[in-house]
C-alpha cells in the first residue's frame, strides 16, 4: 500500500511538471483575482528619552500578534516579464507596546488595534516560466488608511500614511487557475503619532507620559498571502 501511494504521488508530480497548464494565460492584457493571507504588524520606534516627572520612559513592541488580510488584484501585462498590479487590501491586526522607566520596575502595556486599508501599486518582475512554475519579485508602494481609532488610548495613530512594499513569490499553474504564495514586507514613511496637544475630547492626564515618551512611530507590516488569479 505504501509503495502504491509513493508511486501515485511521484506519477502525479511528474505529470504536473511536464503537462503545461494554462499555456497562454500570461499573454492576456488584463486579469483579476483575489488574495487571502496572514499578517503581523510592528512599529519602528524612536523613543524621545526626555525626562517626564523625573523618569525616562522607553517603549518597545512586546508581542507580535497574527492578523488577517484580504484583498482584490487588478493586473496589467506590460511585456513578457513585467506586470503592473493594483492590490487594495484590508488588514486586521494589533500591536502591543510595553513601557519601562529608569526609576523602578513599573511596566505599562498598551494594545493598539488596527483596521488598515492599503492601496499599493506594484511592479512585478517574473522569471521565465518553467513548466508550471514561475518565480517573481515585486516592489511598489502607496497609501495606507487606518480606520481603528480609540481617542481614549494613551497613544493615538494618524489615519494616513505612505509606504513602500517589496516581496517575492512563485506562481503555480493549475488547470483552471493560477495560485501564488507571496511574502511581502512594508515600511511606512511618516511619523504616525498624533501629538497629545492636537488631540480632542477627554484624556487622562496620566497617559500623556506614554505619548510624550515616543518621538517617532513608523509602520511595519509583514504579510504572507495566497493569490488566486
Amino acid at each position: 500500500m505504501k509503495k502504491l501511494l509513493l508511486t501515485t504521488a511521484f506519477t502525479l508530480f511528474y505529470l504536473f511538471s511536464i503537462a503545461q497548464n494554462l499555456p497562454v494565460v500570461d499573454y492576456k492584457r488584463y486579469h483579476f483575482g483575489f488574495t487571502l493571507g496572514l499578517n503581523t504588524m510592528d512599529f519602528g520606534i524612536k523613543n524621545s528619552l526626555m525626562p517626564i516627572d523625573g523618569k525616562i520612559y522607553q517603549a518597545e513592541v512586546s508581542t507580535i500578534m497574527p492578523g488577517f488580510s484580504v484583498g482584490v488584484i487588478g493586473d496589467v501585462r506590460l511585456c513578457e516579464y513585467l506586470n503592473l498590479r493594483l492590490v487594495p487590501t484590508l488588514h486586521l491586526g494589533e500591536r502591543n507596546l510595553s513601557y519601562m522607566n529608569n526609576a523602578n520596575d513599573e511596566i505599562y502595556k498598551l494594545t493598539l488595534k488596527s483596521t488598515m486599508v492599503t492601496i499599493p501599486l506594484y511592479l512585478k518582475y517574473s522569471s521565465v516560466r518553467i513548466n508550471n512554475y514561475r518565480p517573481y519579485i515585486l516592489i511598489g508602494g502607496g497609501a495606507l488608511i487606518d480606520f481603528a481609532h480609540d481617542q481614549k488610548k494613551a497613544v493615538l495613530l494618524d489615519y494616513w500614511d505612505g509606504f513602500i512594499d517589496f516581496g517575492v513569490g512563485c506562481t503555480f499553474y493549475f488547470e483552471y487557475f493560477r495560485f501564488a504564495p507571496e511574502i511581502k514586507f512594508g515600511m511606512g514613511f511618516n511619523n504616525i503619532i498624533t501629538p497629545w496637544e492636537k488631540r480632542q475630547g477627554y484624556l487622562d492626564p496620566d497617559d500623556r507620559r506614554y505619548s510624550d515618551a515616543l518621538s517617532r512611530l513608523t509602520t511595519r507590516l509583514f504579510t504572507l498571502t495566497f493569490n488566486f488569479e
